[in-house]
């Protein structure tokens, strides 16, 4: 949705058929077929699509299979474009809830999508399943990242009263910083990674890829009101950064 807004042409493949996000309870519905995906992407190629993209970015899976077509899909990208930029975004859990997907899920995205990314997009709680580490503060998601050696984007980053994204790459690091919200709506993540990808994707530079994309979350979830998700009318149509947020180098 947020792709659209911003003047881009998504091509969307579902993983799943959900009624509402998981973390409200049963979310109806039911994963989509890893064949049936497989499918899906094959009508996409044959339509010449794969040749136009400019990014790609994988979230949420509900099964080990659905991984392996991914992972398949993003080699058959890079052949029909060799500039592509692919964004993993390895949804697999978070601080709250710890896991919440299976383990052979969780196992499928660290083995076959996260070798395969040019950006990695974990949370701070993701960062640590991957490396093995604990993240507290941003030095500690510094470390851990520079293990990925590959360029991350680190969301919900603890920095007392701010929360933080921190992007790393063999070069630089940047934290981006905003006060915490007293209450983030669900889909802030995807909306991070939607937008720092359609920046880096666009030309822009890692630095203001960061602050355009967090900018753009922190104006979203100033202008959602407490909604529990994000409505549509908070979504972004621009890519900017925002006064809510500053950025050190660190």
């Amino acid at each position: 949705m947020v792709l659209a807004r911003l003047g881009l042409e998504p091509v969307l493949v579902s993983t799943v058929q959900f009624g509402r996000h998981p973390g409200w309870g049963a979310p109806g519905g039911k994963p989509v077929e890893a064949d049936t995906m497989a499918a899906m992407l094959e009508g996409v190629n044959a339509q010449g699509q794969m040749a136009r993209l400019s990014a790609v970015i994988t979230g949420y899976f509900a099964s080990a299979d659905q991984v392996a077509v991914a992972a398949n899909a993003i080699a058959t990208a890079r052949a029909a474009s060799p500039g592509v930029l692919v964004v993993v975004d390895p949804i697999m859990g978070d601080e709250k809830s710890g896991l919440y997907v299976r383990e052979p899920v969780a196992r499928a995205i660290e083995v076959s999508l996260v070798s395969r990314a040019d950006v990695i997009a974990p949370n701070a709680w993701e960062l640590g399943r991957l490396t093995d580490e604990t993240i507290t503060n941003a030095r500690s998601a510094l470390h851990a990242a520079r293990n990925l050696e590959r360029p991350v984007l680190v969301s919900s980053v603890p920095a007392g009263d701010d929360i933080g994204t921190l992007y790393v790459d063999a070069l630089d690091a940047w934290i981006a910083l905003h006060r915490r919200a007293r209450h983030a709506p669900k889909g802030t993540g995807d909306l991070l990674t939607a937008l720092f990808a359609a920046a880096r994707a666009g030309g822009k530079a890692p630095r203001a890829a960061l602050a355009a994309a967090v900018g753009g979350v922190a104006e979203a979830v100033a202008k959602a009101d407490d909604e529990d998700e994000l409505p549509v009318a908070a979504m972004p149509t621009r890519l900017a950064a925002s006064k809510r947020v500053r950025i050190e180098k660190l």
